[in-house]
């Protein structure tokens, strides 16, 4: 998604192979879905309402309706080629929309919880905050969830193997300039909530959520055959829009490392592909919980 109102175009190009993103892209586990329902106040809410927040394929959102709650969800997702998928699906109690982060298609204060799947470095800005806020009901929250390849994790994570500490270097040497989880600038406009100053705050009102971030990690392991690593590698935006030369030469780099002497293969000749989940929450400031001009004095006033 991008700040003003289209989707981002490497986005836009990276997701169009939207079957197979939604074929090699890891689910979310039971244990991590919990973690995130939990402290988005919904675990245990009966028919409690979930605005599934750049859906995509709907990876995340059949974690959400694979439970006992019941929750009436919004899944609203811009690209059309990955909502087709989803809407597909047909899930139960799934309604799907066509939005942006920065455009939601619902009332003020009308979903118990936002949660955002494996996106919101895509839209890590200060319209979406607002607008993500703006349809939130008061001390609701907003959660966040990625599935983190030890491959495609930030420059200063250890990978678990040689050959996943090879393509991790891969990854790093493309640089389109284009927003991603592994250089951590998503973190950017929470911490700049705290960096104003009083005077600011009182002016642009901007506090839209509690800080510091709640955070939990789940390491994982999945083993898989190594064409089918590289077809989860191809998954992402950057790669899948790979052409000619250089996508030959990133596919034989990757291949090299994943077939490197080293490299430990079960009786299956499957690998194991470690990383990590990470589970990232915060709740809402209600509006009368913000600072104003009409109930805050100004200096000298």
């Amino acid at each position: 998604m991008a700040e003003h109102g289209a989707i981002n175009e490497r986005a836009q190009i990276g997701f169009s192979k939207s079957a197979a993103y939604d074929q090699y892209r890891p689910a979310y586990t039971p244990t991590a879905t919990e973690e995130l329902l939990n402290q988005c106040r919904v675990a245990g809410k009966k028919h409690a309402r979930v605005l599934d927040l750049a859906a995509g394929t709907g990876k995340f959102t059949e974690s959400l309706v694979s439970r006992d709650e019941q929750y009436d969800i919004i899944a609203v997702e811009p690209h059309d080629g990955m909502r087709d998928v989803l809407a597909e699906k047909k899930l139960s109690g799934v309604t799907v929309k066509t939005g942006m982060a920065g455009s939601i298609p619902l009332d003020d204060e009308s979903v118990d919880a936002v949660v955002v799947a494996q996106a919101f470095h895509w839209f890590a800005n200060k319209s979406a905050m607002k607008e993500i806020h703006r349809v939130i009901k008061p001390h609701g929250a907003l959660g966040m969830i990625w599935n983190i390849e030890d491959y495609n994790a930030p420059r200063d994570h250890k990978a678990t193997t040689t050959w996943e500490a090879n393509v991790q270097t891969l990854t790093w040497t493309f640089n389109d300039n284009e927003p991603r989880f592994r250089h951590q600038k998503w973190r950017q406009v929470f911490e700049d909530q705290s960096k104003t100053t009083p005077l600011s705050l009182i002016i642009a009102n901007d506090q839209y959520f509690a800080l510091p971030l709640g955070e939990h990690l789940e390491p994982f392991e999945v083993w898989l055959p190594k064409d089918k690593v590289w077809e989860r590698y191809n998954t992402i935006s950057h790669i899948a829009v790979l052409e000619g030369e250089e996508r030959e030469r990133t596919y034989k780099t990757f291949m090299d490392a994943l077939n490197g002497p080293e490299v430990e293969t079960n009786e299956k000749g499957e690998v194991a592909v470690h990383g990590n989940t990470y589970v990232v929450w915060t709740t809402k400031i209600p509006e009368d919980g913000r600072a104003s001009l009409t109930d805050v004095e100004m200096p000298g006033a």
